[in-house]
């Protein structure tokens, strides 16, 4: 595995902590024992454990940093379902390299400006070799200097599920 120059970052304590009461559509959290696992979840950026306590809630991650940077996204606002954990966890690992890389699946990398404006994006089909695979789809979005952050999104549900800054 060669070394990367981004960091996957998952949904952040104080997110977590709102979201885990009520999420950003104004609903209440609604955890749930998992029966099957394998749900992605965005406070740890692993796969859920059958057993585990887990949530579905809504969440606007351009809202969010939008809020902390004075970005104004406009019509490019979003939220969607995402999978947390339902009480605190330790968050993610030292060595979970890259989350969700499963070979084969399809991801967008949806690229945003310092406005939170769309500025590009692409589709990966992520190989075998997922580190070195992203470590390039990142290298070029970041090689354009009006991009500020990259939303990485799964192609089958949309979903939201981890964002990379510039570096």
């Amino acid at each position: 595995m060669t070394e990367t120059l981004w960091t996957a970052r998952p949904i952040g304590p104080a997110a977590l902590k709102q979201l885990r009461d009520t999420d950003d559509a104004g609903r209440a959290c609604v955890p749930y024992t998992d029966t099957e696992g394998d749900a992605p979840l965005r406070c740890c950026l692993r796969p859920s454990r059958t057993g585990e306590r887990i949530a579905l809630v809504s969440y606007a991650p351009l809202r969010r940093w939008a809020a902390e940077t004075w970005a104004r996204p406009g019509a490019y606002d979003e939220q969607g379902p995402v999978f947390i954990h339902a009480e605190e966890c330790e968050g993610p690992g030292q060595d979970d390299g890259c989350p969700f890389a499963r070979p084969g699946a399809l991801r967008t990398l949806r690229r945003y400006d310092a406005e939170g404006h769309i500025a590009g994006g692409r589709l990966l089909e992520i190989p075998q070799a997922a580190t070195e695979a992203f470590d390039a789809a990142l290298t070029e979005a970041f090689a354009d200097p009006e991009v500020a952050l990259v939303h990485v999104r799964a192609v089958e549900y949309g979903c939201f599920l981890f964002e990379v800054r510039r570096p």
